[in-house]
């Protein structure tokens, strides 16, 4: 049995705190919001953002950060993307040497062009920084529906211990090495899943999103191979896997938020609709940050910041990537 401290009660800390209890593992879990936390002491549960999964009455809650950091055998980052530096500061002073710290949000800072693990390692330099993903919705996961997902470490003994932690007969993990590209696969389908959800929006069919989603994954490809991560990591759980289930699931916030700004909402009524964090919209200024300087095309994440934030028409953005100059599918293949 491990200690787990779960930092952030939302969906996705809800859903891996049955997972992990189910698991026999003790887990307490920290929320900076002291209503939350009355709600989760009365109800086990978060009837906001992940009804209907109950946990177990051995899962205490707390509003001290000390108090879920200190003694843990692991910390589940588990807040969104824009609040991992504010809050990894705040757990700094608490994590003990070689602590290990399991980072599960997925984006890149806007301004930094940092991975969340990058963050992480940055404000607390003595923790062990590992990071969880894949195709893996809270609201599926909180139901015992079977999922894989991989975890990325630089130490293949931390990996094969967080393996044991989180693996059951509902939840597989793989492990892998390459945490860069498992994050930057994670975070930038985030942006493709707006897009996919637009073209919905829109009223276009299966078509459209299939050249979405497999060009995407191109687009993905070559700016985290330009960044040094792993060709493999892409076509694995957290690359096409992760793309394809938030390109096609109504459970993705941010497909859900790109079919609202297809039928006409602004950025701000699609975000206030979805009434939850839309990593992409945070992420897809950073892509373009990132594009820039490892000198990377990226059309459809160009397109998708255009229409974000300078106000263009879906379905232009649609017609102007359609008439791009013409190209080869894969360069790599040569002609006999």
């Amino acid at each position: 049995m491990a200690k787990i401290g779960i930092i952030g009660a939302g969906s996705w800390g809800t859903a891996l705190a049955w997972l992990l209890n189910n698991n026999g593992h003790e887990c307490i879990m920290y929320s900076a919001l002291p209503d939350e936390i009355d709600m989760f002491r009365t109800y086990h549960e978060n009837k906001d953002k992940l009804p209907g999964v109950i946990l177990s009455e051995a899962t205490t809650y707390t509003t001290d950060i000390a108090e879920a950091i200190s003694g843990r055998d692991v910390i589940v980052m588990a807040v969104p993307s824009k609040f991992v530096r504010s809050t990894a500061r705040l757990m700094s002073p608490h994590v003990a040497d070689g602590q290990k710290i399991i980072d599960v949000a997925k984006g890149i800072e806007e301004g930094t062009s940092y991975t969340m693990s990058q963050i992480i390692k940055e404000e607390i330099p003595q923790a062990d920084v590992s990071v969880l993903s894949g195709p893996s919705h809270a609201e599926e996961v909180g139901k015992g529906i079977p999922t894989t997902i991989v975890v990325g470490s630089k130490s293949k003994d931390t990996a094969k211990y967080l393996q044991d932690v989180f693996m059951s007969d509902v939840f597989r993990v793989y492990i892998s090495p390459d945490i860069l590209g498992i994050e930057i696969g994670a975070a930038l389908k985030n942006v493709i899943a707006l897009a996919a959800g637009a073209a919905d929006g829109l009223g276009y069919g299966d078509n459209t999103k299939a050249a979405l989603i497999t060009r995407g994954i191109a687009e993905i490809s070559r700016l985290g191979v330009a960044m040094g991560g792993n060709v493999q990591t892409f076509a694995g759980l957290t690359g096409m896997g992760d793309l394809i289930v938030t390109c096609a699931s109504m459970h993705s916030r941010n497909r859900r938020c790109g079919i609202l700004i297809g039928q006409g909402k602004s950025l701000e009524e699609a975000q206030a609709e979805v009434k939850m964090v839309v990593e992409g919209v945070y992420s897809a200024k950073a892509a373009m940050e990132l594009a820039k300087k490892y000198n990377v095309e990226m059309p459809i994440i160009t397109e998708v910041n255009r229409v974000l934030f300078e106000g263009k028409n879906p379905s232009e953005a649609v017609k102007d990537l359609m008439m791009r100059d013409k190209k080869i599918e894969n360069p790599l293949i040569p002609w006999s």
